[in-house]
């Protein structure tokens, strides 16, 4: 790659955070840990002495037998393993303990669902000046503004050791996703019926907080990342542009954002992309805030750490990304015998709205992977305090970088029978990690509206 230069066991009870709360540091000899019985991005290295293996560093690089040309899809190195076995509505019971509640939900309203479950391969891997960047953090990165912003550390992982469910949302929001990335994705709104029609996107980013040319946040400018996106099909759709600068500390400096509209060919302030307001070509299946699991401004919610556990998620998730959209995509939910299910570790976070704020999910549960610190999967309750949506999020190790991120994310409703996927890249170029070319001074309005041409 082009650059420069926890507890290990589960916590017991939940630790809730108080906004006003700043992180301290680890001790050195917890920050000593990382690299040894904690993985460089604090996870525990060791198995659980059967069904999941301990961690021998990832997927860094293709696997022996496994070529790779730029832009072409990944191909699976985990092509010859059995299904273990499948996961049913007819005995999910069973398998109670490794389900989380969003599955449980999918399983007892669609009898179609299944999840068929394979070794546990613990794949993920990033470059070793994240693993460094993770050490430093550990000792130095700090809540600031009222838990609403992150200080003083850069690059990876901020909060590799946790100490509060605050922390590892924002492990989620700031982990290693390249520099510089431009790509082109799918989004499908799903009727019920199956109808559905491809929303297709362009988009880029440069994400600051992994900038290697940097020592620490304060030298960000309070930009975590400059973002576009460019809806190019169908025609109706095309033209539509969104400009982002994702702020650092919101507790100072709210989220900016900008939308050009070809029918009025002006460029306007889009307060509206944040929070609960609908997210962009989601056929309001989605928030503005569920987009790549969860983003933006924490402050709407009270955060605590239920703990970790064992729970099967959505993982290497290469014959999956792999499919055309016309056998991956079906009536009430993916293909389920294109998705790759696996046990792993998983650091669960639950945020109950504050009573003076307003969303349309009043709780929120997340179940985020202990060795990539991405969100897997979640549960997303409305007013009422019924389980209304369930998010996916797949996994896969992206060994061309190397970096462990998502592919597919799907967001189900499970009141009305349709579904979400987005960020799809099944049919699409392969993403660019390393768009040089990218410089923060093409984030400007003046310029999404050159854009913004049909």
């Amino acid at each position: 790659m082009k650059t420069s230069g926890i507890f290990a066991a589960t916590l017991v009870g939940s630790v809730a955070l108080g906004l006003t709360a700043a992180h301290a540091a680890v001790p050195q000899a917890q920050a000593d840990r990382l690299g040894k019985d904690l993985t460089p991005m604090g996870a525990e290295r060791a198995g659980n002495g059967s069904t999941i293996p301990a961690w021998t560093g990832g997927l860094p690089t293709p696997p022996p037998g496994i070529s790779h040309t730029e832009g072409e899809r990944l191909k699976n190195p985990f092509a010859s393993d059995p299904v273990l076995y499948t996961v049913t509505p007819a005995n999910m019971g069973e398998y109670d303990a490794v389900l989380t509640d969003g599955y449980k939900k999918l399983m007892s309203i669609y009898d179609t669902y299944k999840m068929n479950v394979y070794e546990s391969r613990r794949s993920c891997a990033f470059p070793e000046f994240v693993y460094e960047a993770n050490k430093r953090n550990a000792q130095v990165a700090e809540l600031i503004g009222g838990g609403n912003g992150v200080g003083a550390g850069i690059m990876g992982t901020p909060f590799p050791i946790l100490n509060n469910g605050l922390e590892a949302i924002w492990n989620h929001t700031l982990r290693y996703r390249a520099f510089k990335v431009t790509r082109q994705f799918t989004a499908a709104p799903v009727t019920a019926t199956g109808g559905y029609q491809l929303q297709k996107v362009q988009d880029e980013a440069i994400l600051q907080w992994s900038d290697p040319n940097k020592g620490s946040a304060e030298e960000l400018d309070n930009i975590s990342i400059y973002y576009i996106a460019n809806t190019v099909a169908p025609a109706r759709a095309a033209g539509s542009v969104i400009l982002v600068h994702e702020t650092l500390d919101r507790s100072i400096d709210p989220r900016k954002a900008w939308q050009y509209s070809p029918g009025t060919r002006r460029v306007r302030r889009a307060p509206n992309i944040a929070y609960d307001n609908p997210g962009t070509n989601s056929d309001g299946l989605s928030t503005s805030d569920s987009f790549d699991g969860y983003n933006g401004a924490p402050d709407r919610y009270d955060w605590k750490l239920r703990g970790k556990s064992e729970k099967l998620i959505a993982y290497n998730a290469y014959d999956a990304e792999s499919a055309p959209y016309d056998e991956y995509i079906q009536a009430r939910h993916l293909n389920q015998d294109k998705v790759r299910y696996e046990l792993h570790r998983v650091w669960t976070v639950e945020a109950n709205l504050r009573p003076d704020n307003r969303h349309v999910y009043s709780r929120r549960v997340k179940h985020i992977d202990e060795d990539a610190w991405q969100l897997a999967q979640a549960e997303l309750y409305d007013g009422r305090g019924e389980l209304w949506r369930v998010q996916e999020l797949h996994t896969i190790q992206r060994y061309n970088v190397p970096l462990c991120g998502s592919g597919t994310e799907v967001v189900y409703d499970t009141g009305n029978g349709r579904y979400l996927a987005l960020a799809m890249q099944n049919e699409e170029p392969g993403v660019n990690y390393f768009a040089d070319e990218l410089n923060a001074d093409r984030y400007t309005p003046a310029s999404i509206r050159q854009l913004g041409v049909r």
